[in-house]
Protein backbone atom coordinates (compact mmCIF):
# COMPACT_ATOMS: atom_id res chain seq x y z
CA UNK A 1 0.00 0.00 0.00
CA UNK A 2 2.83 2.38 0.89
CA UNK A 3 4.63 1.33 -2.24
CA UNK A 4 1.01 2.52 -4.55
CA UNK A 5 1.04 5.75 -2.37
CA UNK A 6 4.46 7.24 -3.20
CA UNK A 7 3.90 6.25 -6.98
CA UNK A 8 0.79 7.96 -7.26
CA UNK A 9 2.66 10.87 -5.38
CA UNK A 10 5.54 10.83 -7.90
CA UNK A 11 2.85 11.10 -10.71
CA UNK A 12 1.22 13.58 -9.32
CA UNK A 13 4.80 15.82 -9.07
CA UNK A 14 5.66 15.24 -12.10
CA UNK A 15 1.92 15.89 -14.06
CA UNK A 16 2.19 19.96 -13.20
CA UNK A 17 6.02 19.96 -15.03
CA UNK A 18 4.84 18.14 -17.74
CA UNK A 19 1.83 20.64 -17.99
CA UNK A 20 3.98 23.30 -17.62
CA UNK A 21 6.64 22.60 -20.01
CA UNK A 22 3.58 21.74 -22.34
CA UNK A 23 2.34 25.21 -21.77
CA UNK A 24 5.76 27.13 -22.60
CA UNK A 25 5.73 25.43 -25.85
CA UNK A 26 2.73 26.39 -26.84
CA UNK A 27 3.27 30.05 -25.84
CA UNK A 28 6.73 30.09 -27.37
CA UNK A 29 4.95 28.85 -30.67
CA UNK A 30 2.54 30.87 -30.55
CA UNK A 31 5.29 34.11 -30.45
CA UNK A 32 7.11 32.49 -33.06
CA UNK A 33 3.94 32.92 -35.64
CA UNK A 34 3.35 35.95 -34.51
CA UNK A 35 6.71 37.35 -35.62
CA UNK A 36 6.52 39.45 -32.17
CA UNK A 37 8.91 39.86 -29.21
CA UNK A 38 10.72 35.95 -30.73
CA UNK A 39 13.67 36.79 -28.43
CA UNK A 40 10.96 36.18 -25.84
CA UNK A 41 10.42 32.63 -27.25
CA UNK A 42 14.32 31.60 -27.28
CA UNK A 43 14.35 33.32 -23.54
CA UNK A 44 11.42 30.55 -22.57
CA UNK A 45 13.48 27.67 -24.31
CA UNK A 46 16.68 28.73 -22.40
CA UNK A 47 15.29 29.08 -19.38
CA UNK A 48 13.90 25.68 -19.74
CA UNK A 49 16.87 23.78 -21.30
CA UNK A 50 18.80 25.04 -18.34
CA UNK A 51 16.96 22.59 -16.29
CA UNK A 52 18.93 18.83 -16.56
CA UNK A 53 15.05 17.22 -17.15
CA UNK A 54 14.51 19.18 -20.52
CA UNK A 55 18.16 18.72 -21.78
CA UNK A 56 17.39 15.95 -24.13
CA UNK A 57 13.89 17.14 -24.88
CA UNK A 58 13.74 17.17 -28.77
CA UNK A 59 10.79 19.85 -29.25
CA UNK A 60 12.21 22.32 -26.85
CA UNK A 61 15.26 22.10 -29.08
CA UNK A 62 13.62 22.29 -32.09
CA UNK A 63 11.11 25.30 -31.14
CA UNK A 64 14.60 26.91 -29.93
CA UNK A 65 15.89 26.86 -33.41
CA UNK A 66 12.76 27.39 -35.39
CA UNK A 67 12.49 30.83 -33.20
CA UNK A 68 16.11 32.02 -34.51
CA UNK A 69 14.85 31.05 -37.66
CA UNK A 70 12.22 33.15 -37.71
CA UNK A 71 14.65 35.75 -36.54
CA UNK A 72 16.62 35.21 -39.62
CA UNK A 73 13.67 35.34 -42.03
CA UNK A 74 12.33 38.72 -40.45
CA UNK A 75 15.32 40.34 -41.17
CA UNK A 76 16.15 38.85 -44.43
CA UNK A 77 12.63 40.13 -45.75
CA UNK A 78 13.45 43.71 -44.41
CA UNK A 79 16.41 43.58 -46.48
CA UNK A 80 14.98 42.37 -49.46
CA UNK A 81 11.91 45.26 -49.12
CA UNK A 82 14.37 47.55 -48.57
CA UNK A 83 13.58 48.54 -44.95
CA UNK A 84 15.68 49.62 -42.04
CA UNK A 85 17.86 46.70 -41.26
CA UNK A 86 20.76 46.15 -39.21
CA UNK A 87 23.25 43.76 -41.22
CA UNK A 88 25.61 42.83 -38.91
CA UNK A 89 22.71 41.75 -36.93
CA UNK A 90 21.58 40.09 -39.71
CA UNK A 91 24.97 37.99 -40.32
CA UNK A 92 25.06 37.37 -36.46
CA UNK A 93 21.80 35.93 -36.50
CA UNK A 94 22.23 33.68 -39.56
CA UNK A 95 25.03 32.35 -37.55
CA UNK A 96 23.02 31.64 -34.72
CA UNK A 97 20.35 29.68 -36.46
CA UNK A 98 22.86 27.59 -37.96
CA UNK A 99 24.20 26.70 -34.01
CA UNK A 100 20.66 26.59 -33.28
CA UNK A 101 19.81 23.49 -35.92
CA UNK A 102 23.10 21.78 -35.39
CA UNK A 103 22.78 21.55 -31.41
CA UNK A 104 19.20 19.98 -32.29
CA UNK A 105 20.27 17.43 -34.24
CA UNK A 106 23.16 16.54 -31.54
CA UNK A 107 20.24 15.97 -29.55
CA UNK A 108 17.49 14.44 -32.27
CA UNK A 109 20.25 12.03 -33.45
CA UNK A 110 21.27 10.58 -29.94
CA UNK A 111 20.52 6.89 -29.72
CA UNK A 112 17.63 4.90 -28.86
CA UNK A 113 17.07 1.85 -26.43
CA UNK A 114 18.32 -0.31 -29.31
CA UNK A 115 21.70 1.97 -29.64
CA UNK A 116 20.49 3.18 -33.07
CA UNK A 117 20.98 6.50 -33.98
CA UNK A 118 17.80 8.12 -36.53
CA UNK A 119 17.57 12.01 -36.89
CA UNK A 120 13.98 12.80 -37.53
CA UNK A 121 14.92 16.68 -38.87
CA UNK A 122 18.61 16.39 -40.14
CA UNK A 123 17.79 15.90 -43.99
CA UNK A 124 14.86 18.43 -44.04
CA UNK A 125 16.97 21.23 -42.27
CA UNK A 126 19.87 20.22 -44.02
CA UNK A 127 17.98 21.17 -47.22
CA UNK A 128 16.80 24.16 -45.88
CA UNK A 129 19.97 25.80 -44.45
CA UNK A 130 21.82 24.96 -47.30
CA UNK A 131 21.14 27.89 -48.88
CA UNK A 132 21.95 29.99 -46.52
CA UNK A 133 25.24 28.70 -45.85
CA UNK A 134 26.93 31.33 -48.28
CA UNK A 135 25.38 34.40 -45.83
CA UNK A 136 28.05 33.00 -43.29
CA UNK A 137 30.51 32.95 -45.63
CA UNK A 138 29.26 37.14 -46.81
CA UNK A 139 29.29 37.81 -43.11
CA UNK A 140 32.72 36.71 -42.52
CA UNK A 141 33.98 38.87 -45.09
CA UNK A 142 32.04 41.64 -44.21
CA UNK A 143 33.50 41.46 -40.19
CA UNK A 144 36.68 41.17 -41.50
CA UNK A 145 36.29 44.59 -43.62
CA UNK A 146 34.69 46.56 -41.01
CA UNK A 147 37.19 45.83 -38.25
CA UNK A 148 35.36 43.02 -36.28
CA UNK A 149 38.08 40.32 -36.29
CA UNK A 150 36.22 38.24 -33.54
CA UNK A 151 32.68 38.15 -35.39
CA UNK A 152 34.99 37.23 -38.37
CA UNK A 153 37.01 34.23 -37.08
CA UNK A 154 33.47 33.09 -35.46
CA UNK A 155 30.88 33.33 -38.69
CA UNK A 156 34.08 31.55 -40.92
CA UNK A 157 34.24 28.74 -38.10
CA UNK A 158 30.82 28.02 -38.34
CA UNK A 159 30.57 28.33 -42.68
CA UNK A 160 34.10 25.85 -42.39
CA UNK A 161 32.35 23.84 -39.44
CA UNK A 162 29.84 22.67 -42.11
CA UNK A 163 31.73 20.51 -43.79
CA UNK A 164 31.84 18.18 -41.22
CA UNK A 165 28.80 18.75 -39.12
CA UNK A 166 26.76 15.35 -39.23
CA UNK A 167 24.07 17.94 -39.79
CA UNK A 168 25.08 18.33 -43.53
CA UNK A 169 26.10 14.87 -43.98
CA UNK A 170 23.76 14.33 -47.22
CA UNK A 171 25.13 17.62 -48.48
CA UNK A 172 27.71 17.56 -51.01
CA UNK A 173 30.05 20.75 -49.61
CA UNK A 174 33.23 19.64 -49.16
CA UNK A 175 34.33 20.84 -52.50
CA UNK A 176 32.82 24.80 -51.90
CA UNK A 177 35.79 26.88 -53.48
CA UNK A 178 34.60 29.30 -50.88
CA UNK A 179 36.49 27.09 -48.42
CA UNK A 180 40.02 28.27 -49.09
CA UNK A 181 39.03 31.97 -49.05
CA UNK A 182 36.92 31.48 -45.56
CA UNK A 183 39.98 29.71 -43.87
CA UNK A 184 42.50 32.91 -44.88
CA UNK A 185 40.08 34.87 -43.12
CA UNK A 186 40.67 33.25 -40.51
CA UNK A 187 44.30 33.21 -40.69
CA UNK A 188 43.80 37.00 -41.10
CA UNK A 189 41.37 37.39 -38.02
CA UNK A 190 43.47 35.58 -35.83
CA UNK A 191 46.36 37.24 -36.67
CA UNK A 192 44.61 41.03 -35.97
CA UNK A 193 43.31 39.36 -32.42
CA UNK A 194 46.91 38.42 -31.54
CA UNK A 195 45.66 34.92 -30.58
CA UNK A 196 48.26 32.34 -32.65
CA UNK A 197 46.55 29.37 -31.88
CA UNK A 198 43.39 30.87 -33.77
CA UNK A 199 45.55 32.36 -36.81
CA UNK A 200 47.30 28.82 -37.00
CA UNK A 201 44.05 26.77 -36.67
CA UNK A 202 42.86 26.53 -40.34
CA UNK A 203 45.94 27.73 -41.74
CA UNK A 204 46.36 24.36 -43.89
CA UNK A 205 43.21 25.34 -45.47
CA UNK A 206 43.84 28.33 -46.28
CA UNK A 207 47.35 27.63 -48.30
CA UNK A 208 44.83 26.03 -50.69
CA UNK A 209 43.61 29.25 -51.58
CA UNK A 210 46.17 30.21 -54.23
CA UNK A 211 45.60 34.20 -54.86
CA UNK A 212 45.73 34.76 -51.46
CA UNK A 213 49.00 31.87 -51.18
CA UNK A 214 51.82 34.82 -49.97
CA UNK A 215 49.43 36.95 -47.78
CA UNK A 216 48.60 33.74 -45.67
CA UNK A 217 52.19 32.34 -45.40
CA UNK A 218 53.47 36.19 -44.16
CA UNK A 219 50.95 35.87 -41.35
CA UNK A 220 51.91 32.11 -40.59
CA UNK A 221 55.72 33.27 -40.81
CA UNK A 222 54.95 36.18 -38.50
CA UNK A 223 52.73 34.16 -35.84
CA UNK A 224 55.56 31.78 -35.59
CA UNK A 225 58.10 34.02 -35.79
CA UNK A 226 55.76 35.61 -32.45
CA UNK A 227 55.97 32.45 -30.82
CA UNK A 228 59.75 32.09 -31.33
CA UNK A 229 59.20 28.95 -32.97
CA UNK A 230 62.63 29.57 -35.49
CA UNK A 231 62.46 25.81 -37.19
CA UNK A 232 58.70 26.61 -38.70
CA UNK A 233 59.47 30.44 -39.15
CA UNK A 234 62.28 29.55 -41.64
CA UNK A 235 60.16 26.87 -42.88
CA UNK A 236 57.15 29.30 -43.93
CA UNK A 237 59.70 31.67 -45.63
CA UNK A 238 60.68 28.80 -47.50
CA UNK A 239 57.25 27.65 -48.23
CA UNK A 240 56.35 31.58 -49.46
CA UNK A 241 59.84 32.35 -50.59
CA UNK A 242 59.49 29.43 -53.17
CA UNK A 243 56.54 30.45 -54.12
CA UNK A 244 57.08 33.76 -55.20
CA UNK A 245 61.15 34.48 -55.23
CA UNK A 246 60.83 38.26 -55.52
CA UNK A 247 58.99 38.73 -52.86
CA UNK A 248 60.55 41.55 -50.56
CA UNK A 249 58.99 40.47 -47.07
CA UNK A 250 60.42 36.48 -48.02
CA UNK A 251 63.74 37.50 -49.77
CA UNK A 252 65.08 39.60 -47.42
CA UNK A 253 64.27 38.00 -44.23
CA UNK A 254 65.53 34.40 -45.62
CA UNK A 255 68.58 35.77 -46.83
CA UNK A 256 68.88 37.93 -43.73
CA UNK A 257 68.90 34.93 -41.73
CA UNK A 258 71.63 32.95 -43.32
CA UNK A 259 74.00 36.13 -44.03
CA UNK A 260 73.94 36.64 -40.20
CA UNK A 261 74.93 33.26 -39.19
CA UNK A 262 77.53 33.77 -41.52
CA UNK A 263 75.93 30.58 -43.75
CA UNK A 264 77.40 32.56 -47.10
CA UNK A 265 76.50 29.51 -48.78
CA UNK A 266 72.66 28.88 -47.93
CA UNK A 267 72.56 32.96 -48.70
CA UNK A 268 74.06 32.92 -51.72
CA UNK A 269 71.54 30.15 -52.84
CA UNK A 270 68.81 32.03 -51.73
CA UNK A 271 70.30 35.07 -54.00
CA UNK A 272 70.56 33.34 -56.80
CA UNK A 273 67.09 31.41 -56.79
CA UNK A 274 65.53 34.98 -56.44
CA UNK A 275 67.45 35.98 -59.40
CA UNK A 276 66.82 32.95 -61.52
CA UNK A 277 63.04 33.85 -61.52
CA UNK A 278 63.86 37.76 -61.89
CA UNK A 279 67.32 38.43 -63.10
CA UNK A 280 66.98 41.92 -63.24
CA UNK A 281 65.64 41.98 -59.29
CA UNK A 282 67.10 44.78 -57.99
CA UNK A 283 67.29 43.60 -54.32
CA UNK A 284 68.91 40.42 -54.94
CA UNK A 285 71.69 41.97 -57.20
CA UNK A 286 72.12 44.49 -54.35
CA UNK A 287 72.51 41.28 -51.82
CA UNK A 288 74.53 39.54 -54.13
CA UNK A 289 77.14 42.61 -54.39
CA UNK A 290 77.45 42.52 -50.71
CA UNK A 291 77.63 38.69 -50.10
CA UNK A 292 80.49 38.66 -52.99
CA UNK A 293 82.44 41.49 -51.36
CA UNK A 294 82.37 40.02 -48.13
CA UNK A 295 83.60 36.85 -49.44
CA UNK A 296 86.31 38.37 -50.81
CA UNK A 297 85.24 37.64 -54.75
CA UNK A 298 86.44 41.19 -55.24
CA UNK A 299 86.31 40.89 -59.04
CA UNK A 300 82.73 39.21 -59.55
CA UNK A 301 81.53 41.85 -56.94
CA UNK A 302 83.22 45.21 -59.15
CA UNK A 303 81.79 43.24 -62.26
CA UNK A 304 78.25 42.92 -60.39
CA UNK A 305 78.45 46.23 -58.89
CA UNK A 306 79.32 48.00 -62.21
CA UNK A 307 76.40 46.38 -63.92
CA UNK A 308 74.14 47.71 -61.14
CA UNK A 309 75.19 51.11 -61.61
CA UNK A 310 74.42 50.72 -65.05
CA UNK A 311 70.71 49.40 -64.36
CA UNK A 312 70.19 52.18 -61.86
CA UNK A 313 72.93 54.98 -60.66
CA UNK A 314 70.83 55.44 -57.63
CA UNK A 315 72.34 52.20 -55.91
CA UNK A 316 74.65 53.72 -52.99
CA UNK A 317 76.07 50.55 -51.53
CA UNK A 318 77.33 49.44 -55.60
CA UNK A 319 79.63 52.27 -55.14
CA UNK A 320 80.83 51.70 -51.84
CA UNK A 321 81.52 47.86 -52.85
CA UNK A 322 83.49 48.83 -55.55
CA UNK A 323 85.79 51.35 -53.93
CA UNK A 324 86.03 48.63 -51.02
CA UNK A 325 86.39 45.78 -53.32
CA UNK A 326 89.16 47.70 -55.47
CA UNK A 327 90.75 48.70 -51.57
CA UNK A 328 90.63 45.10 -50.20
CA UNK A 329 92.92 43.87 -53.89
CA UNK A 330 95.20 46.11 -53.10
CA UNK A 331 95.73 44.94 -49.60
CA UNK A 332 96.10 41.34 -51.04
CA UNK A 333 98.67 42.54 -53.45
CA UNK A 334 100.57 44.26 -50.72
CA UNK A 335 101.00 40.67 -49.00
CA UNK A 336 103.08 39.61 -51.77
CA UNK A 337 106.82 40.89 -52.97
CA UNK A 338 105.99 44.34 -53.41
CA UNK A 339 108.31 45.06 -56.21
CA UNK A 340 107.52 48.52 -58.87
CA UNK A 341 105.45 46.38 -60.72
CA UNK A 342 103.10 45.61 -57.88
CA UNK A 343 103.54 49.47 -56.18
CA UNK A 344 102.22 49.94 -59.76
CA UNK A 345 99.81 48.01 -59.52
CA UNK A 346 98.46 48.73 -55.85
CA UNK A 347 98.43 52.65 -56.41
CA UNK A 348 95.75 51.55 -59.78
CA UNK A 349 93.87 49.63 -57.95
CA UNK A 350 92.98 52.42 -54.87
CA UNK A 351 93.27 55.38 -57.93
CA UNK A 352 89.93 52.91 -59.32
CA UNK A 353 88.56 53.06 -55.74
CA UNK A 354 88.75 56.66 -55.20
CA UNK A 355 86.53 57.85 -57.77
CA UNK A 356 83.64 55.40 -56.77
CA UNK A 357 84.36 55.85 -52.91
CA UNK A 358 83.95 59.55 -53.56
CA UNK A 359 80.60 58.98 -55.25
CA UNK A 360 79.97 57.41 -52.09
CA UNK A 361 80.56 60.11 -50.26
CA UNK A 362 78.41 62.25 -51.90
CA UNK A 363 75.32 59.43 -52.15
CA UNK A 364 75.47 59.72 -48.72
CA UNK A 365 77.40 62.05 -47.12
CA UNK A 366 76.37 61.70 -43.78
CA UNK A 367 77.77 57.82 -43.74
CA UNK A 368 80.66 59.38 -42.21
CA UNK A 369 81.51 55.91 -40.86
CA UNK A 370 81.97 53.75 -43.86
CA UNK A 371 83.56 56.52 -46.25
CA UNK A 372 85.69 57.86 -43.90
CA UNK A 373 87.99 55.36 -43.39
CA UNK A 374 88.20 53.99 -47.22
CA UNK A 375 89.22 57.61 -48.22
CA UNK A 376 92.11 58.16 -45.57
CA UNK A 377 93.88 55.17 -46.69
CA UNK A 378 93.02 55.74 -50.26
CA UNK A 379 94.18 59.51 -49.67
CA UNK A 380 97.24 58.58 -47.94
CA UNK A 381 98.17 55.80 -50.66
CA UNK A 382 97.75 58.13 -53.25
CA UNK A 383 99.59 60.78 -51.43
CA UNK A 384 97.01 63.66 -51.28
CA UNK A 385 97.89 65.59 -48.83
CA UNK A 386 95.16 68.39 -48.27
CA UNK A 387 92.32 65.65 -48.57
CA UNK A 388 94.24 63.28 -46.65
CA UNK A 389 94.51 66.24 -43.77
CA UNK A 390 90.72 66.98 -44.20
CA UNK A 391 89.49 63.22 -43.64
CA UNK A 392 91.89 62.99 -40.26
CA UNK A 393 90.08 65.98 -38.83
CA UNK A 394 86.61 64.94 -40.16
CA UNK A 395 87.42 61.34 -38.26
CA UNK A 396 88.37 63.08 -35.37
CA UNK A 397 85.75 65.08 -35.29
CA UNK A 398 83.63 62.20 -35.57
CA UNK A 399 85.25 60.21 -33.04
CA UNK A 400 84.26 63.21 -30.18
CA UNK A 401 81.04 62.86 -30.64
Amino acid sequence: MKRIITIALLLLTIAPCLNAQKKELSQARTIIKSGKDIDKAITMMDKLLSEPKYSGNVQIWLTRAEAYRALYEQGNERLYLNQKQDTAELFLNARKMFIAYEQLDSVDALPDKKGKSQPKYRRKHAEYLKDYRTNLFYGGNYFLRIGRPEDAYSMMETFLGTTTSPLFSSQSIGDDKNLPTAAYVTVVAGYQMKKPAMTLAYSDKALLDSLRLDNTLVYISETYRELGDQGNYILSLWKGFHNKPTSEYFFSRLFDYYNNKHEEDSAMMVVDEALRSNERYMIALKAKSDLLLNRGDNDKCISLSKDIISRDSTVTNAYYNIGAAYINKAMKRKEGRVDAAARKKIRGYYKNALRYMEDYRKLEPDNIQMWGPALYDIYLELNMGSKFEEMERLLRRNASL
